[in-house]
């Protein structure tokens, strides 16, 4: 059975090979945002055969093909996600580098208006907030307990 990824890449007409199939696997399993190493060290321990060159390759040609989109939360390193329908944002903690994900309707009916107002439909837009955990809330799981107008998602 495909992952949700390697349906994405049937679907663009992309050729899946054993390989592929692996990477497209872990994508889909991810619950981070893994940059190339991580995907390739992920990927290697299902098939050894699978070099950093070709995950590498593999990201680029499913970046290519609208499946991933590239994020950069800081760190020196691109980190990716499966490209998904529906609007969602990110939080990065600029000690941990972890990222939450989270929703806000409010916020994209806003961006909407704002783009219409303005004479334009919007296409697309990102909303990436850097922060720092407040004193008061460092003992908080923020996956745990996300705030109440978000969608609750949240990948570590």
């Amino acid at each position: 059975m495909e992952s949700r990824i390697g349906r994405m890449c049937i679907e663009r007409g992309l050729k899946m090979t054993g390989q592929r199939r692996v990477i497209a696997r872990v994508l889909s399993e991810a619950q981070d945002h893994p940059d190339v190493e991580e995907l390739y060290r992920r990927a290697a321990q299902l098939d050894s055969r699978i070099s950093v060159a070709t995950v590498y390759r593999t990201v680029r040609l499913l970046e290519e093909k609208g499946i991933l989109e590239r994020r950069d939360f800081g760190g020196g390193r691109a980190r990716y996600e499966a490209t998904e329908e529906g609007d969602h944002y990110h939080l990065i903690d600029v000690e941990t580098g972890k990222v939450i994900e989270f929703e806000d309707k409010e916020h994209a009916e806003l961006i909407r208006r704002i783009a219409r107002d303005l004479g334009f439909d919007l296409v697309s837009h990102r909303l990436e907030l850097f922060a720092r955990r407040r004193p008061a809330d460092a003992g908080k799981d923020t996956a745990a307990t996300p705030p109440a107008r978000t969608g609750g998602r949240s990948k570590r």
